[in-house]
């Protein structure tokens, strides 16, 4: 059911700071300007690479989701790994029928299409993003 790995998002307190580590210490070299998505409380930056991106996740905000996350881990760690999904509607309700936990509804994702999250007990400890395949892809 799963495609392709699309990318893995790091959560971190700063972009640009995380930015020049990947530039500095691993030579990347492409990345995309940071924005803010205030619906999902995050700022969000990419690392381009070769074969996939790292996503670059900051808290915007008091009430963002990933405040808890940061103040286990103060500086950063890997939050959760996204695959690509055909159709976001049947994904969530076949990892339902699965018994797997689906955090919310379908929402709008950093690569503007629409995305899910499944619960990391449901997945050995990984927090999943599912994410309907861009249409230019």
């Amino acid at each position: 059911m799963i495609g392709r790995m699309n990318h893995i998002g790091i959560a971190v307190p700063s972009i640009e700071a995380a930015m020049e580590t990947y530039r500095t210490l691993y030579g990347a070299s492409e990345f995309t300007q940071p924005f803010d998505m205030p619906a999902q409380g995050v700022r969000v930056g990419f690392v381009n690479l070769p074969n996939t991106q790292i996503e670059l996740i900051e808290p915007l905000g008091d009430t963002s989701p990933i405040l808890n996350f940061l103040e286990k881990n103060p500086r950063g760690g890997q939050h959760h790994v996204c695959f690509e999904v055909a159709d976001i509607h049947e994904a969530k309700a076949e990892m339902e029928r699965r018994g797997a936990k689906v955090l919310g509804e379908p929402r709008l994702g950093a690569h503007g299409t629409l995305v899910i999250f499944v619960h990391p007990k449901d997945s050995n400890g990984v927090l999943i993003e599912l994410m309907e395949t861009p249409k230019d892809h």
